[in-house]
């Protein structure tokens, strides 16, 4: 029987081109994989996580657009008013590895019990750009001053009255992504003076861990 060589050239060709295509998938799953590590691990040299900063952090100078002042201290926080206006800070510290840029914030009348966040959309702009950078300290501050705002009222109330209330925080990294929302308490100490805490973070660009 003749040896039917076209036929055995072509069935080494095809198991050849089976082997490389076998390889060629394999490495470029591994790259795949490769690249996605890589991708997670520059996100997490991003990424930020804000708490309240330290007793013994540095104190920050905090200026509204009035020309309104406060020292905020290490592990303090600011609620007071003047004139119709109620101005607020709080201390931070950044425990994540990469700059925290501060977006916006939320009122909370209440403390404690609220479950979750309100929507993105209900936060209000920092009226400028405030960074925390990594493994460093810094401060939030805003003010409740229009005379319509529901807010001022209540927030009125709850800083004359000494009254603990609560402030989300709306943040990501440098890149505007991995956006993050801190929640912190703050709490009356003493005759005037009050400190925070960080209570709970929400992830909304990756999965929560809840």
């Amino acid at each position: 029987m003749a040896t039917d060589w076209q036929t055995i050239s072509s069935l080494a060709t095809a198991g050849g081109t089976l082997v490389l295509a076998t390889a060629t998938f394999a490495a470029i799953r591994s790259s795949n994989r490769s690249a996605r590590l890589a991708e997670k691990a520059l996100l997490a040299g991003l990424r930020p996580l804000l708490v309240q900063s330290l007793s013994d952090d540095p104190t920050h100078k905090a200026l509204w657009n009035d020309r309104h002042t406060a020292r905020v201290a290490g592990g303090r926080a600011i609620g007071e008013t003047e004139g119709d206006v109620v101005y607020l800070a709080i201390g931070l510290r950044n425990v994540g590895s990469g700059v925290a840029v501060l977006h916006g914030w939320h009122p909370l009348e209440q403390a404690f019990g609220v479950p979750s966040h309100a929507p993105i959309e209900d936060f209000r702009r920092m009226g400028m750009d405030l960074y925390v950078p990594p493994g460093g300290t810094g401060h939030w501050e805003s003010a409740i001053r229009e005379p319509d705002d529901p807010a001022r009222m209540r927030f009125t109330k709850l800083v004359a009255d000494r009254e603990p209330f609560g402030i989300d925080l709306l943040y990501g990294d440098q890149e505007g992504g991995q956006r993050m929302i801190s929640r912190f308490v703050v709490l009356p100490v003493g005759e005037n003076e009050w400190y925070s805490q960080a209570a709970r973070h929400w992830n909304l660009d990756r999965p929560d861990p809840r």
